[in-house]
């Protein structure tokens, strides 16, 4: 399993050049690219999701199978992606977990360290040149290129993408099936171990 850091975020540096989404695709190309790897099975969460949705879409081929977790990157107007740049630091837990532990479990626990808040602000700096908006208006006309079984995994307590946000991914994606998991928000791979297993299973088939 690979799990890198995107440009921009956690250990990875700032990469200015780096202004919209299908930069990311472009740097992940470069990156399979140089692993070697030909064809493989590709997980996106969250804005990951957005990522990996353009990236098969433009590159089937590569793709085994595909799983996207509570993903951005389509336009829902009745229920759309909070802008979490514009939420208060001390609502963020809330915002993006059933239980707020789960988020503050991995915050400093006295003053942050300049180390701390100088990478948040490199994250959110990148984050606003990619997500603004956090959706594409032309990508639901072209998900019925993810040929590739789908499958689509949300948490039920969803606060961030609108758990029901994924009624809109079922109708674009061609071989899909859905899991929906219990006392999980956007961080559903943080809070149900199970949505691990399901993609792990789906993977395996």
């Amino acid at each position: 399993v690979i799990v890198p850091y995107h440009p921009g975020f956690g250990e990875s540096a700032d990469d200015p050049a780096v202004t919209d989404i299908h930069d990311f695709v472009l740097h992940y190309l470069e990156l399979f690219e140089a692993l070697g790897l030909p064809r493989f099975n590709l997980v996106g969460q969250s804005m990951g999701g957005f990522i990996a949705s353009k990236l098969a879409i433009e590159h089937r081929y590569l793709i085994e199978r595909l799983a996207l977790v509570c993903p951005v990157g389509i336009p829902v107007p009745d229920h759309p992606t909070v802008d979490f740049l514009a939420v208060p630091p001390e609502q963020l837990p809330t915002l993006l977990a059933h239980d707020p532990a789960t988020v503050i479990k991995h915050l400093p626990t006295g003053a942050p360290s300049a180390e701390f808040i100088a990478e948040r602000m490199k994250e959110g700096a990148m984050a606003a040149r990619v997500l603004s908006p956090p959706y594409d208006p032309k990508l639901p006309r072209y998900l019925h290129r993810l040929t590739m079984p789908t499958l689509l995994a949300w948490g039920k307590s969803d606060k961030l993408t609108p758990t029901i946000q994924h009624q809109t991914w079922l109708k674009y994606l061609p071989r899909v099936e859905t899991r929906l998991f219990d006392k999980a928000g956007h961080l559903v791979l943080d809070e149900a171990p199970d949505a691990v297993s399901a993609i792990a299973e789906f993977f395996e088939r």
